[in-house]
């Protein structure tokens, strides 16, 4: 029975191992949430359903993706000007503007290893100088999409941004993914990361930056 438990690890670890070498390193470019989300929609024109702008006009309501936002703030539109202040659903300043917000990008590579699990190495720049962010994994196969940090536990998937706004993070995976997950950052205007959670949509977390797993 021990050379049968012996021989039945090896060849799982040469199975595994096998696969590593085979499975393919994949490499994507990340683009804006708002961009990704108002394309999975079929909007008209590039809508922002997690940032806001001012608008006496706009009356309180509850939107885009349930987020309730107050009086005088609405979705931020990829024709409003570059230079327009950001907000969040509460009416309070994100210090930065929409074209800064929408300037963001980066790649993501996927490395499969020999454990079942995968690396994921991120590039990323025109991030707020000094932000904190979360990486998640979203998960189009639950209904509604479930997210989850990339790391499985929320314990090594945030970090913060440097002075010029860019990143490299590596965070392995619990798992290797697949086209029914994608690659999230989100960027905590609290200055908080939230461990396993991602914190209240379109208030303290905002999706930046996606890239879907083809």
């Amino acid at each position: 029975m021990k050379l049968t438990r012996t021989f039945g690890v090896a060849a799982c670890l040469l199975s595994s191992a096998a696969y590593a070498q085979t499975a393919p390193v994949v490499a994507l470019p990340f683009v804006t949430h708002a961009a990704y989300f108002s394309k999975e929609v079929a909007l008209p024109a590039m809508l922002d359903p997690q940032v806001f702008v001012l608008d006496e006009s706009e009356a309180a309501g509850r939107h885009w993706q349930g987020i309730e936002h107050v009086k005088g703030v609405r979705n931020a539109r990829g024709d409003d000007a570059a230079g327009t202040a950001i907000y969040n659903a509460k009416g309070a300043s994100l210090g930065m503007t929409l074209g800064q917000w929408l300037h963001a990008s980066g790649t993501v590579t996927l490395t499969p290893d020999f454990d079942g699990h995968e690396e994921v190495t991120m590039a990323l720049h025109g991030l707020k100088p000094g932000g904190h962010y979360s990486v998640f994994e979203n998960h189009f196969d639950q209904q509604p999409t479930g997210f989850t940090p990339l790391d499985g536990a929320g314990t090594r998937n945030s970090f913060v941004a440097d002075s010029k706004g860019a990143a490299v993070v590596k965070i392995s995976a619990s798992e290797q993914m697949t086209h029914q997950n994608a690659v999230l950052v989100v960027y905590h205007s609290d200055g908080t990361p939230h461990g396993s959670e991602r914190g209240a949509i379109g208030e303290t977390a905002h999706h930046q930056l996606i890239a879907r797993v083809p």
